[in-house]
């Protein structure tokens, strides 16, 4: 290959036949999730009742390192994968750095981003399984658009609770939802209990993920044939996701280089996990030890960087398992950001034991520096990012002007988790000079790990 080419592409045949299951090589196991009621470990027929069977196993499974895709699923995925890994040349000239840039671009999915490829394979579980109605909630509106489109391919019926201030700050992916027929309601709503009471405290909550997901699970356990699904957080969702990390690890090798730094936004876990998780195994197998991986999360909802390593809830209200996890708290209200999808109080479990053993590291990203970023990156590279994604841009800058400051040369990739077309309302505010950051003091960190402590 030219040092010259821009642009890495997989052919059909070599897109992964399999998803990698990093819990079964890792030397530190994730610690058990834990029943709400009693607080024993789980076992996968505990989940049944929210979760359909397969990923409910897949959740569990810390056992098998490779799972096979199923070959309906794979299909699907042909339609748009591989995606593209691109040598960001544009973004290396406009920072003048020495470092070699290059980004894996979700978001030539159908929907525009990473999403598709967990809502494919859940919807496709949920259908095997007789399943006629799913339920889920959606921050920014990525997930919901994506398992919308899934529920149609596979004939399901999908009810979305979309985090309120999102809704407001995002109707056109509300629309596109719509369009592929799911029904969407802004959360918290009066159509639950759990949204009944959060309304009832705070009549004008802006809602969060939590609260979302707890709205979601009580459809789903009070409706016939009808399951769960979510977008992130949960080991199954980064399971899936690793097809990011699988085609990157060989387009990497086509372009004769291997990353010293894996970097993707963060809110959940399950971009990061999927174009990291791939990588980290050579960490683990001890290959490439010096590979650093970076999750970048906002400065407003920063629970890797300033939370707290316990169990807690992932919802609001308490329904779903106690998970370890990385926290703020369960009750964390999250300041009004454009980057809905990273507007999560917690981390999935793989993800908190990995950073608990020092496998990676995180970095907080304001608001204003995070669309500065995402401006720089769209006019070197003709790519307007998502919110989300822009924080892991912020992230690479920063990497990449050390290189400028030290004269050193290095590899990074970051994920392009997805784009931004259907998010200028932001960019509007950010160009019109109307957003602002949003910090957190200690003080009001601890107020929400109280609630946390008191389950311990």
């Amino acid at each position: 290959m030219s040092s010259k080419t821009k642009r890495f592409i997989l052919p059909e045949d070599e897109i992964p036949e399999q998803w990698y299951n990093i819990q079964a090589e890792m030397v530190n196991k994730p610690m058990p999730l834990l029943h709400p009621a009693t607080h024993k470990p789980l076992k996968a027929e505990d989940l049944y009742p929210i979760f359909n069977e397969a990923c409910s196993d897949q959740e569990l499974n810390q056992t098998d390192a490779w799972i096979p895709i199923p070959e309906e699923v794979r299909d699907m995925y042909k339609y748009y994968r591989s995606t593209p890994l691109v040598r960001a040349y544009g973004l290396e000239k406009a920072l003048d750095t020495p470092a070699h840039i290059y980004f894996k671009n979700e978001s030539v999915s159908p929907v525009g981003s990473h999403k598709l490829n967990s809502a494919i394979a859940q919807a496709y579980y949920c259908k095997q399984e007789g399943i006629t109605n799913v339920t889920t909630e959606t921050g920014a509106g990525q997930w919901g658009a994506a398992m919308s489109y899934a529920a149609k391919v596979f004939g399901l019926d999908l009810a979305v609770y979309m985090v309120k201030v999102s809704y407001q700050q995002k109707p056109y992916r509300r629309s596109i939802m719509q369009t592929f027929g799911a029904q969407v309601t802004a959360s918290p709503s009066m159509s639950t209990r759990a949204g009944k009471d959060i309304l009832t405290a705070d009549p004008n909550c802006s809602g969060s993920l939590g609260c979302a997901i707890s709205e979601a699970i009580e459809l789903a356990q009070a409706t016939p044939h009808c399951k769960y699904v979510l977008g992130s957080v949960l080991s199954h969702v980064s399971l899936h996701q690793t097809v990011i990390g699988l085609e990157a690890e060989k387009q990497m090798a086509m372009a004769g280089e291997y990353p010293d730094m894996v970097i993707a936004c963060f809110g959940g876990g399950s971009n990061f996990g999927g174009v990291s998780f791939p990588f980290l195994r050579h960490k683990i197998d001890g290959t490439h030890t010096d590979t650093r991986f970076i999750a970048a999360e906002p400065s407003s909802c920063p629970k890797l960087t300033h939370g707290k390593f316990e169990y807690d809830f992932g919802d609001e209200s308490g329904y779903t398992p106690l998970m370890p996890m990385y926290t703020l708290g369960h009750n964390f209200k999250p300041a009004n950001i454009h980057a809905g999808g990273l507007r999560y109080h917690g981390a999935g479990t793989i993800v908190s034991q990995l950073l608990k053993d020092g496998l990676m590291e995180a970095a907080d990203i304001p608001q204003l520096e995070s669309f500065q970023a995402a401006t720089l990156f769209a006019q070197a590279e003709g790519i307007i990012p998502a919110p989300e994604s822009s924080h892991a841009i912020a992230a690479t800058i920063r990497e990449a002007l050390k290189c400028k400051t030290e004269g050193k040369s290095k590899v990074i990739l970051f994920n392009l988790s997805g784009h931004g077309l259907i998010d200028m309302t932001a960019y509007d505010m950010y160009l019109s000079g109307d957003l602002q950051n949003y910090t957190l003091t200690d003080e009001e960190i601890a107020k929400y790990l109280k609630d946390v402590d008191v389950l311990q």
